[in-house]
């Protein structure tokens, strides 16, 4: 693999701390993300039917059909948005919008560099052999999966730690905030990968901090 190509993230998470949040509204987001999480059930249905057609376009084509990537894009934007609004962040009060576009102005962003070209090889093997280690240690810290999400463990107790902080001081650790986006990145990391999206491995790294490089087009070596 060229070395050059680490300069071309291919899935790129920020994240901004809003301020000031209310102390107390945490307590009721589980109630108000449900129309989310409804919506949320369909969209991962239809993330894995879309999948599972890219696969074959992959394996056949080499390519990743340009509106099912995007679709899938719009499903990761939106669990991101609403992850961050809920449990495994709390970091606004900002409530996610109904959408599958970048909405630029909601403080948790995700962007995905659209690849001209993906190996057959890896398609048969990385969703499932390649990416059980990053399973095993994105199991540790993210739990198990709601809504096409994954919750609970390690990220959804830091981020009651920061709730209840909040509720005390009326200030959301700054410390906190920037491990939780950043165990919230692998995570997203690894699903981009485990869908086929990119073949780029996530790398074995907790990139803290709510920014990153912006995505630039990732080259493609000639075949």
């Amino acid at each position: 693999m060229d070395g050059s190509r680490s300069s071309y993230p291919p899935v790129t998470v920020t994240a901004r701390l809003d301020t000031p949040l209310s102390r107390w509204l945490w307590l009721v987001k589980w109630i108000l993300v449900i129309p989310h999480w409804i919506v949320l059930i369909f969209l991962w249905i239809a993330f894995v039917f879309v999948t599972v057609i890219a696969f074959f376009a992959i394996l056949f084509t080499e390519r990743y059909p340009r509106a099912l990537f995007d679709f899938n894009v719009g499903v990761l934007r939106w669990s991101w948005r609403v992850s961050f609004y809920s449990y495994s962040a709390l970091a606004t009060d900002r409530y996610p919008p109904f959408s599958l576009g970048p909405e630029p102005d909601y403080p948790a962003r995700l962007d995905i560099a659209y690849p001209e070209r993906l190996s057959r090889g890896l398609v048969l093997v990385k969703w499932w052999l390649l990416a059980i280690p990053q399973y095993l240690v994105i199991a540790f810290f993210a739990g198990g999966m709601r809504a096409g999400w994954w919750s609970g463990g390690l990220t959804t107790l830091l981020t009651l730690i920061a709730a209840f902080a909040l509720a005390f001081t009326g200030r959301y650790p700054r410390d906190i905030f920037v491990l939780v986006v950043g165990l919230n990145r692998w995570v997203i990391r690894v699903a981009a990968y485990a869908s086929l999206m990119t073949d780029r491995y996530p790398p074995f790294r907790l990139d803290q901090g709510g920014e990153e490089s912006p995505v630039k087009p990732w080259p493609v070596e000639d075949r």
